[in-house]
C-alpha cells in the first residue's frame, strides 16, 4: 500500500521533528525521511535511531520532489531556511513548521518564499517536553495532543487539508487559529509560564544559600519549575519573537502580583482567599475537561 507521504524532508531532527517522523512511520504514512540540521552528531544519532532514512547533502535535490517539508528548528533559524528552499520547492511540495510563534514565522515566509508562499501552511504542535535532541523523540509524542494550524489567505483548502492529514496521522487533534490569535493565546498560557519558571530558578540560583533552599524544595517546586529545564536557545527565540504579546502578559501578571502584595501587606485574608478560591475553581474545572 502506498504511504500517504512518499517523501518528507525535516530540518531539525530533534524532539519535534524526530517525533513527527517516528509517528508517521508508526502510522505507515511515510515512505522516506530525509534530514538536515546544524549538528552532524544529531543527524547521525537520528539516523541511528531510525528517525531518518538519509542525511541530506543537497537541499535543492531533496526538496524538489518532497511531498512535505517540516521546519522543526528554533524560530530564529526559519528565515534562512525559507530562503534556501524557496528556489527549489516542487510545485506539489508543501511546507509546514513546528514553531511556537506564528506571526514572526509568517513574516519570514512572506519575505523569503516569494511565489511559493501559498505552499506554506504554518503549524504549532502543543506537545513539547523539557528534553531535546534526537534521543528525546518518541512516536507517541503527538498522540491526543493539540496541533494548531494558522492558515494563510493564500493557502488552498487542499493544502491545508493535506497538512492537517499529516498531523492527524501522528495522532494529533488539529484546530485552527489566525497567526495573531495564536500568538496572543500562547503568550498567556505557554510563553509566560516558561518565563516565570525560568525567573524563579534564576532568582534562587543567584542567592548565597541556594544549595540550602534547593535541598528543601519538594514536589510543588519541582512541578512549577519543570519547564525551566527546556532549551534556553529555543525559549530565547520564542520570547523575542512574541515580544509584544508577551510584554502585555508580563505586565498583567505583575499587576496581579501587586494585588497579592497589597493583600499580604494589609493582612487582607478575605482578598487572599478570594484570589486562591477562584484560581482553584478554574484550574479544577480545566483539568476535568
Amino acid at each position: 500500500m502506498q504511504p500517504t507521504f512518499r517523501k518528507i524532508v525535516i530540518f531539525g531532527a530533534g524532539l519535534i521533528g524526530g517525533s513527527f517522523a517516528l509517528a508517521l512511520r508508526k502510522a505507515g504514512a511515510v515512505g522516506e525521511v530525509v534530514g538536515f540540521g546544524r549538528s552532524q552528531s544529531t543527524l547521525d544519532e537520528a539516523k541511528r535511531l531510525g528517525i531518518l532514512d538519509r542525511i541530506g547533502s543537497d537541499v535543492a535535490s531533496e526538496v524538489c520532489d518532497a511531498d512535505l517539508v517540516l521546519l522543526a528548528t528554533p524560530v530564529a533559524q526559519m528565515r534562512e531556511i525559507f530562503a534556501r528552499i524557496a528556489p527549489h520547492l516542487g510545485a506539489q511540495t508543501l511546507v509546514t513548521d513546528g514553531g511556537s510563534t506564528k506571526c514572526d514565522v509568517v513574516a519570514a515566509a512572506r519575505g523569503n518564499l516569494g511565489d511559493k508562499l501559498a505552499q506554506f501552511v504554518p503549524a504549532h504542535p502543543i506537545a513539547g517536553a523539557e528534553k531535546s535532541g534526537a534521543s528525546a523523540a518518541m512516536p507517541d509524542l503527538y498522540l491526543g495532543k493539540k496541533v494548531v494550524l494558522a492558515p494563510l489567505p493564500e493557502n488552498s483548502r487542499q493544502s491545508v487539508a493535506r497538512v492537517r492529514q499529516a498531523w492527524e496521522s501522528c495522532g494529533a487533534v488539529v484546530s485552527e487559529l489566525t497567526p495573531e490569535e495564536h500568538d496572543g493565546v500562547f503568550a498567556a498560557v505557554s510563553h509566560l509560564p516558561h518565563l516565570l519558571s525560568f525567573a524563579l530558578v534564576h532568582d534562587l540560583a543567584q542567592r548565597e544559600n541556594k544549595d540550602l533552599l534547593l535541598s528543601f524544595a519538594a514536589s510543588g517546586f519541582r512541578d512549577f519549575t519543570r519547564i525551566a529545564a527546556s532549551s534556553p536557545e529555543m525559549w530565547r527565540d520564542i520570547s523575542l519573537a512574541n515580544r509584544d504579546a508577551l510584554l502585555q502578559e508580563v505586565k498583567r501578571y505583575a499587576d496581579e502580583l501587586y494585588v497579592i502584595h497589597q493583600a499580604l501587606q494589609n493582612n487582607d485574608a478575605a482578598k487572599l482567599e478570594e484570589i486562591f478560591s477562584l484560581a482553584r475553581e478554574v484550574r479544577s474545572t480545566w483539568t476535568q475537561q
